[in-house]
């Protein structure tokens, strides 16, 4: 264990991924399982994810599935990874949280995102349309002013029972969301791991533009992405090939399939653009043995200086999943029950 792991914080983001032969509600119910065990191995957090019309993935009520999780569990913090908020109102996302926080106190985190319905049909059945991402900030900015008490746009309308209720927020970055967390003196969620190059100028941008806000004094930077644990490098990698199978396949057919064993994808005929998305979904991952895997961390955070990681890894396996996140969490040091 190096010292700057040591001084890192682990958490996991679950995106409810369904499995061939499973249902999507068993894949929901493998999540809130899922927090349970990550609890008991020390992580700090746990997040899900929204999704719409997304086959594969459960996940599309994301405060719903918190709300079951923060249930399920004791310690462990639990949020959003994230509530994409060109989807929603955000009063009614003030008060969601609000309900959160009220019946789990000093355990929520409300991460929020900039993205829309990936179709023009999802975004017509969510009533909303590309140039909803544009309006992030001022939605931000309306979302914060329910929760403090200080929106002046809709004079007489308060958000029950979130306002006066210290709900930490989060911006997930994509394009712009870095200069917006920064604007707006929010903690940073980024990912693109395999980008590290774009990812490392953002976060540069980032605290460089910060402006302390009564959300945060400084910047706080969380990086995102897969990190594969096992005994072999090889059955490290083997553990991400369900998932970057999955992406070349959606990339190509428009479709998100379940994701199948590793042995399945690999005795597979691809078409070469198939291949190349394959290969592409498995190159500058973070895999390998637990001193394989405890070195390339080093490396990141030294580089990034980021003050937390946020694990985002999906296999078919469940079981070699959470040996995974057992590996890494003997490697980080995590304080586990």
């Amino acid at each position: 264990m190096t010292s700057v792991i040591a001084q890192t914080r682990f958490s996991v983001l679950d995106r409810s991924r369904t499995r061939q032969g499973h249902s999507a509600p068993q894949a929901l119910r493998d999540t809130v399982r899922l927090a349970q065990q990550v609890e008991a191995l020390g992580f700090h957090r746990f997040w899900v994810s929204e999704h719409h019309s997304v086959p594969g993935v459960a996940g599309s009520a994301p405060t719903v599935l918190a709300a079951a999780v923060a249930a399920a569990t004791s310690t462990i913090r639990v949020g959003t990874g994230g509530v994409m908020l060109p989807n929603h109102q955000p009063l009614v996302v003030a008060e969601q949280f609000g309900v959160l926080e009220s019946l789990f106190p000093g355990r929520i985190d409300m991460g929020l995102g900039r993205s829309v319905g990936f179709t023009g049909l999802i975004r017509k059945a969510l009533g909303r349309d590309k140039e909803d991402a544009e309006d992030f900030a001022e939605q931000l900015r309306l979302l914060l002013g329910f929760l403090t008490g200080e929106q002046r746009a809709f004079p007489q309308v308060h958000a029950h029972p979130a306002e006066g209720l210290r709900i930490p927020p989060y911006v997930l970055a994509t394009g712009a969301g870095a200069d917006i967390a920064a604007d707006a003196g929010l903690p940073l969620v980024i990912g693109d791991l395999r980008g590290r190059g774009r990812m490392l100028a953002a976060i540069e941008r980032y605290r460089d533009r910060f402006r302390p806000s009564g959300w945060a004094a400084a910047p706080y930077v969380v990086i995102s992405g897969s990190v594969a644990v096992a005994d072999t490098t090889e059955r490290a990698r083997r553990l991400l090939i369900p998932e970057a199978w999955s992406l070349a396949y959606s990339r190509t057919h428009g479709d998100f399939p379940p994701l199948v064993p590793a042995e399945e994808t690999e005795a597979r005929e691809m078409t070469a653009k198939e291949r190349e998305l394959y290969e592409s979904g498995l190159r500058g991952q973070l895999y390998g043995t637990e001193d394989e895997v405890a070195a390339a961390l080093e490396d990141l955070l030294t580089a990034s200086a980021a003050d937390e990681v946020l694990v985002t890894t999906s296999t078919y396996d469940q079981g070699e999943l959470l040996d995974s996140y057992r590996g890494l969490a003997r490697l980080a040091g995590l304080p586990h029950t």
